[in-house]
């Protein structure tokens, strides 16, 4: 059997959060879905898989149905493959962030960097008045990177801060390009970076995933393989799975 994988998130006022817990996880028992589901007053954010016609009932249902009620409408999905089940049970959790940067005034809602295209991205980052900054953390980048981009050697999301204060200060006037592995941890550095007062910062729409998803291995700039959160560990060049023996380092 293969399995259909989601990674998703959306930003959206949920002051219901624990609330809707239960409800969600019964919506994922439901369609046999597997995975992880952050739950917060600021949004979701998870990763999921479950065999292809139960995740398109489950994200259909999770979209429009209860018990959100069309909040996530505008749900920032990407969808992949895999040969196994990925995940080996479901966790639903309730959390004060959907991606822990502990900064009230990054709120991506609110204002976040400007989204990139992956079709635009590889003729911004060749531009030479442009900061590109890898926002994962440093055991990601050593399994593949854009070239050129900066590794802020983080061990976690929330060491961005520190990052951003200590070595990004001489950038503030420059235009920075972030990316990240599907797009959520660039909304809240973005947002962040604005905060402090950065004027132009953009943002790798979907992340390194749609950019694998949408760009020819032809005419793309990365290099290595992109980490994922699951026992598939890397993805390549049209979101294919990566044999272990194959990842970098």
């Amino acid at each position: 059997m293969s399995y259909a994988v989601a990674a998703l998130y959306q930003f959206t006022s949920l002051p219901d959060a624990a609330a809707l817990q239960a409800p969600l996880r019964a919506l994922c028992e439901a369609h046999d879905v597997k995975g992880t589901v952050l739950l917060a007053p600021e949004g979701v954010n998870g990763t999921v898989a479950a065999p292809p016609a139960a995740l398109d009932a489950f994200l259909a249902e999770l979209r429009e149905g209860p018990p959100f009620a069309g909040r996530l409408d505008g749900l920032e999905l990407k969808l992949s493959t895999a040969a196994q089940a990925p995940f080996g049970r479901l966790k639903v959790k309730v959390k004060r962030e959907i991606v822990t940067l502990g900064d009230p005034a990054a709120d991506p809602s609110v204002r976040a960097g400007a989204y990139v295209a992956p079709s635009d991205w590889n003729a911004l980052i060749a531009r030479d008045d442009v900061v590109v900054v890898d926002v994962r953390n440093a055991f990601e980048v050593e399994m593949g990177s854009f070239e050129g981009a900066i590794d802020p050697r983080t061990r976690r999301f929330s060491d961005f801060k520190a990052f951003a204060a200590e070595r990004l200060g001489d950038a503030r006037g420059r235009t920075i390009a972030m990316f990240c592995t599907g797009g959520i941890r660039c909304e809240k550095a973005s947002a962040h970076l604005l905060a402090q007062g950065f004027s132009d910062v953009r943002q790798l729409k979907g992340g390194v995933l749609k950019y694998l998803e949408e760009v020819p291995s032809a005419e793309s700039l990365w290099r290595g393989t992109c980490f994922v959160f699951d026992d598939r560990i890397a993805l390549g060049h049209g979101l294919a799975e990566i044999p272990p023996e194959e990842t970098t380092p």
